[in-house]
């Protein structure tokens, strides 16, 4: 990714070449002509020009049986008097997310200061190394209360994108929303549900993470969605629309504990880590007083280390197959506990008696060791 785009050529027609590519602008004269020990040229081009440029009327113009090729040099940094370095391979990207024809970057890379000095050149160097037209990076989330992202565009003019999960298409702002893209199991899970003839009430709705699959492939009746993020509830907006499902769905701006609904809900999705206890006694309002329903509890469950010198050192495997049972008895500690302190609240809302029944927890991705994204699916009715 330190890569430009060069036309490479046989030396004796250098000049005819470098005439050509100048009338057409695609030369970049920013950059130096580089030559091989090998007896051929590399002329440095312009990355906008590349769709455009056309090898064979090139060799016509120039009357040329001779070599000319379009290649990625490695000799950016030598023309610029610089030197490639294991520090600068360390500072290029190891991961990215992809958006459409756009590249979202992490932040920690090309944060070296000689990447600075290369600039448009840079950036459009790797995005044509990734496939992309457009570029972006994120530096950290903001404390803003939406977790809005702190994004900087490097390449393009605009920051909307689209993204394609399961057949839904997913529109936002880079600059204003995060794609969470470590939910797609949970996201899968939802649309298997069915939720024919079901009232669904999304709490934490944000730009249609759980919305959508509920609409497009659970086939609820009607989705009632709650987002206090102005720039999430835009991006939401154009998303039921693009997916054809707007007639089936309400979304309700704000503040979800200032929520007038009531009484409604068949099932409740309270999608939003590190914890949504916040809106537990708002997702007990929603739940129809007559037959209830189901809440769908997001949570990060911190478990503790296991005890690994209490554990016989029969082989490797024994330490891990301990952890992963601590694991999944502080997931069932959490839930059994989730279970009591929804019964009490359903009590106090409606005034009467309910039980709950776990059907199931959900092990969504982890965090950290021993810290785990987990959903519990509770069956709550009225006794």
């Amino acid at each position: 990714m330190d890569s430009v785009p060069c036309l490479r050529v046989s030396q004796c027609h250098v000049q005819q070449f470098r005439r050509c590519l100048q009338s057409t602008e695609a030369l970049d004269a920013s950059l130096c002509v580089l030559k091989h020990s090998d007896g051929t040229v590399l002329l440095p081009l312009l990355q906008s020009c590349l769709p455009q440029l056309d090898l064979q009327s090139l060799r016509a113009m120039v009357a040329s049986d001779g070599t000319c090729e379009i290649v990625w040099s490695q000799e950016l940094l030598e023309s610029r008097g610089e030197r490639w370095t294991e520090e600068l391979k360390g500072d290029l990207p190891s991961s990215f997310q992809r958006h459409g024809d756009l590249i979202l970057l992490g932040d920690n890379c090309f944060s070296l200061p000689l990447w600075k000095k290369m600039d448009q050149q840079l950036w459009r160097a790797v995005a044509e190394g990734l496939g992309a037209k457009r570029l972006a990076k994120m530096s950290r989330i903001s404390r803003d209360g939406f977790r809005s992202p702190v994004v900087t565009m490097l390449l393009g003019e605009h920051s909307w994108v689209e993204h394609v999960d399961n057949r839904i298409r997913y529109e936002f702002d880079v600059t204003k929303c995060m794609f969470s893209a470590g939910n797609i199991t949970e996201k899968l899970r939802v649309a298997g549900f069915d939720c024919r003839g079901e009232t669904v009430v999304d709490l934490y709705a944000g730009i249609g993470y759980f919305t959508l699959p509920y609409l497009v492939h659970a086939g609820a009746g009607y989705v009632h969605a709650c987002e206090w993020n102005p720039a999430a509830v835009e991006a939401l907006q154009k998303n039921l629309v693009a997916n054809g499902v707007s007639d089936r769905c309400t979304i309700h701006r704000g503040d979800n504990q200032q929520l007038q609904l009531r009484d409604v809900a068949d099932r409740v999705n309270l999608g939003l880590i590190p914890s949504s206890e916040d809106g537990w006694p708002v997702a007990c309002r929603l739940l129809k007083t007559t037959t209830g329903g189901i809440l769908h509890i997001h949570q990060n469950v911190t478990s503790p280390l296991p005890n690994t010198a209490t554990v016989p050192e029969i082989d490797d495997a024994t330490p891990r197959a301990s952890g992963k049972r601590a694991d999944r008895e502080a997931w069932q500690v959490w839930a059994d506990d989730a279970a009591n302190r929804i019964i009490s609240l359903l009590k106090d809302v409606t005034g009467s008696q309910w039980r709950t029944n776990i059907q199931h927890i959900e092990h969504v991705k982890s965090y950290a060791p021993h810290v785990h994204h987990v959903v519990l699916d509770l069956e709550c009715r009225p006794s």
